[in-house]
């Protein structure tokens, strides 16, 4: 059985397990960033003072049984009316903290939800620090918190923390005995590097002989990635962790409407190309779109599911 490793956060993540929990024979562990501090999340992130809960939510709901997905996603992602009491909650957050506070620990809450929804592998975070995140713009600018990080219009440098980070011990773990270690989909720099500029994560997939895989997002993200390319992407984690920390980027190739482009465009979103630079890793280019019901974007689960049974091929 092939233990494969994800790293990262956000919807994009989610998309990636929803597909990915249909493996067969595989020991699938999703390691996920707890640095959200905006809306029900940094609510009770501040109140309580526990590492943020959102992405783990969204993670819980997409690694869900697939008789059970709907339903409990639905639920546990329904949002409260309002901006006072529970109001701008997400049941699923104030379940997780009913479940902190019933279990005992942050841990305990994961593992007694994914015992009810029948996860489909194992979910840990990165940490169990309670953590902010910062960016060094380019200019010198300073953004404090992952919320506010995509709202400045500017270049990032780099992101980290003030503080130092305890990388949660069991993803170490899961990370040293990975046969395949999987980056994104998701935020470059407030999904994916949360968890890489923990030194013991990334000291311990450096050390890991196995495959590293980046699965490129398909389009630039505004106030983050403005004007990458997929090389750009690569600079970026590898400034963030260590020399050389891919081996393969997954590439979308599926072509899409214009009106779904000039949508994308007035939002100054833009299709994220490959560019002529020579590389040190391997480039495969897949069909892995699809469109919503609202004509967005959004990464295809079964598409996804598809190249990483190609990729355990290989390992």
């Amino acid at each position: 059985m092939k233990k494969i490793v994800v790293i990262g956060g956000g919807t994009g993540l989610s998309s990636m397990l929803k597909g990915m929990k249909r493996l067969e024979d595989v020991d699938l562990t999703a390691i996920v960033t707890v640095a959200d501090d905006g809306g029900s999340t940094g609510r009770i992130r501040d109140i309580y003072n526990i590492p943020a809960v959102g992405d783990i939510r969204h993670v819980l709901c997409a690694m869900a049984d697939e008789e059970d997905e709907g339903f409990f996603s639905d639920l546990l992602n329904y949002r409260f009316e309002g901006s006072e009491d529970v109001g701008g909650h997400n049941l699923g957050n104030l379940i997780f903290l009913a479940m902190i506070n019933t279990t005992g620990s942050f841990m305990g809450a994961i593992e007694s939800i994914s015992r009810v929804l029948n996860v489909k592998g194992n979910i840990l975070p990165s940490t169990l620090d309670v953590v902010t995140l910062y960016a060094m713009m380019k200019d010198g600018t300073l953004v404090r918190g992952e919320k506010n990080i995509p709202t400045v219009y500017n270049s990032i440098d780099h992101v980290f923390y003030q503080k130092y980070v305890h990388a949660y011990k069991p993803a170490i773990e899961a990370i040293k005995n990975a046969d395949l270690i999987i980056y994104g989909i998701g935020s470059l720099y407030t999904s994916i590097m949360p968890n890489l500029i923990i030194s013991d994560i990334s000291k311990a997939i450096e050390k890991n002989p196995c495959k590293k895989i980046y699965f490129c997002n398909a389009m630039s993200q505004p106030g983050e990635t403005d004007g990458y390319t997929v090389q750009d992407h690569i600079n970026a984690i590898e400034k963030h962790s260590f020399k050389h920390p891919v081996d393969l980027v997954v590439v979308n190739q599926s072509m899409l409407p214009k009106e779904v482009l000039d949508m994308y465009a007035s939002q100054n979103s833009y299709p994220i190309c490959i560019g002529n630079e020579a590389t040190d890793y391997a480039i495969i280019q897949r069909d892995l779109l699809a469109l919503d019901t609202k004509g967005r974007i959004r990464h295809n689960p079964m598409a996804v599911k598809e190249v990483v049974e190609e990729l355990i091929k290989g390992v």
